[in-house]
C-alpha cells in the first residue's frame, strides 16, 4: 500500500466510517448533552491539530461551542495544567500513542471532565484515558504522511457536529461527502502534470480562511513533509497584516477559496495578488470567479456546502503534495527524518 493508494482509498473510509459509526457519534452527543458542558478543550498535534482546526469553526458556528486548543506542556513539563471545570476534553491521534495528549485526558478526568478519545487505534493509551471512543476506522495507514486518517478526523468530528443539532439536513450533506470525494480524485491525472510546473519550487504560502483555515494548514503541513518546501499557511486576513509584503513576482501562492461566507474576501485577495505581483496562483475551489483566477485552477464539486468543503478540498491537495514530490525526485512514501509515530511528551 503506497500514499497514493490510500489517498484514493479515501471515498470508501469515509463511507464507511459514516454507516458504522452513526450511533456512537449519537450517544457520545447525548452523554454531552447530558452534562454541563461550556466549552471543548482539544488536545493534539500535526495533522490533527488542523483537524483541531477544522472543529474549532464547525463547534464554534453550528453548536455555540467555544473551543481551547490545549498547551500540553503545562501537563507534562510545566506540571501546571489549567482549571478545566465545565469542558469536554477532547484528544485526536490517529495512533493515540503520544504521551502529552494522554496526558492532558487524564487530568480532564481527574478534574471530573468527560473524556473523549477520536483515534484510529481504539486499543490505544489514548483510548484507555478517555470516557468514550470514536474510533475513524481508517484501516492500517502505512505511509509516513496522513491522509485517510485526517479526512476519517474530519468526518468523525462533523458527525459529532450533526448529532450535537439533532439535524437530519446535516446527516443528509454527510452522506453525500464519499460521493463529493470521489469525483475530486478523478482529477488525479491532471494534477500530476499542473505539479510538474512547480518542481523548482522552494517556497510559497498556503491561504485559506473560515472552515478551510484547516485545510491552508493541512496542505502547507503535506508540502514541507513531503516536498520539503518551505510552505508557509496563512488566514487571507492574518497574511494581509504584515506577511504579504514577501510577494514578488510570481510568488507561488497556494489556495482554498470554496463559496461560502468567507469567499468573497479570498476573492478579493486573489485578485490583488494576481493584478499586484502577477501571483503564481495555484486555486482549489467551487466558485467560477477563482477558479479564473488561477494559472492552476482545481474545481471540486459546485453544490458542497461551506461547513464540508474541508472534507472535500484538501483531496486534490494531498494529490498535487503526491505529484509535486514525485516530480522533486522523492520518495513520498518515506520522507526523509520523520516517523509514522512521534510520542512527544
Amino acid at each position: 500500500m503506497s500514499l497514493l493508494s490510500e489517498i484514493h482509498e479515501q471515498p470508501e473510509r469515509l463511507n464507511e466510517l459514516l454507516r458504522s459509526q452513526r450511533g456512537t457519534a449519537t450517544k457520545i452527543a447525548r452523554a454531552i448533552q447530558a452534562r454541563d458542558v461550556q466549552y471543548v478543550f482539544l488536545a493534539a498535534r500535526g495533522t490533527s491539530d488542523n483537524a483541531g482546526r477544522y472543529a474549532n469553526y464547525l463547534w464554534g458556528a453550528m453548536n455555540g461551542l467555544p473551543m481551547a486548543l490545549a498547551t500540553p506542556s503545562l501537563f507534562t513539563y510545566y506540571k501546571q495544567p489549567p482549571k478545566l471545570k465545565n469542558a469536554l476534553v477532547i484528544g485526536i491521534s490517529q495512533s493515540g500513542q503520544s504521551p502529552d495528549i494522554v496526558s492532558v485526558l487524564d487530568e480532564g478526568r481527574r478534574q471530573g471532565c468527560l473524556a473523549l478519545a477520536v483515534t484510529n487505534a481504539p486499543e490505544s493509551p489514548l483510548a484507555k484515558a478517555a470516557d468514550f471512543v470514536l474510533d475513524i476506522q481508517a484501516g492500517p495507514e502505512l505511509a509516513v504522511a496522513a491522509t485517510k486518517t485526517y479526512t476519517a478526523e474530519l468526518m468523525a468530528l462533523a458527525m459529532l457536529s450533526a448529532a450535537l443539532a439533532g439535524s437530519e439536513l446535516a446527516w443528509k450533506d454527510l452522506a453525500r461527502v464519499p460521493g463529493w470525494a470521489k469525483t475530486a480524485l478523478k482529477q488525479d491525472q491532471t494534477i500530476s502534470l499542473a505539479a510538474q510546473r512547480y518542481r523548482y519550487m522552494r517556497q510559497c504560502v498556503v491561504l485559506g480562511r473560515g472552515y478551510n483555515y484547516a485545510t491552508a494548514y493541512e496542505w502547507a503541513l503535506k508540502l514541507k513533509e513531503l516536498t520539503y518546501v518551505a510552505a508557509e499557511p496563512y488566514s487571507s486576513a492574518d497574511f494581509q497584516h504584515g506577511p504579504i509584503a514577501m510577494m514578488e513576482r510570481g510568488f507561488p501562492v497556494m489556495a482554498v477559496a470554496a463559496g461560502g461566507k468567507v469567499f468573497d474576501s479570498m476573492l478579493e485577495l486573489l485578485a490583488q495578488l494576481r493584478k499586484d505581483f502577477s501571483a503564481e496562483l495555484v486555486v482549489i475551489s467551487n466558485m467560477k470567479k477563482a477558479i479564473s483566477l488561477a494559472n492552476i485552477p482545481i474545481p471540486i464539486p459546485i453544490d458542497i456546502p461551506e461547513w464540508l468543503s474541508p472534507l472535500v478540498s484538501i483531496i486534490p491537495a494531498q494529490l498535487f503534495s503526491y505529484h509535486l514530490t514525485l516530480a522533486k525526485g522523492h520518495n513520498a512514501d518515506q520522507p526523509r527524518t520523520i516517523h509514522k509515530v512521534t510520542e512527544t511528551r
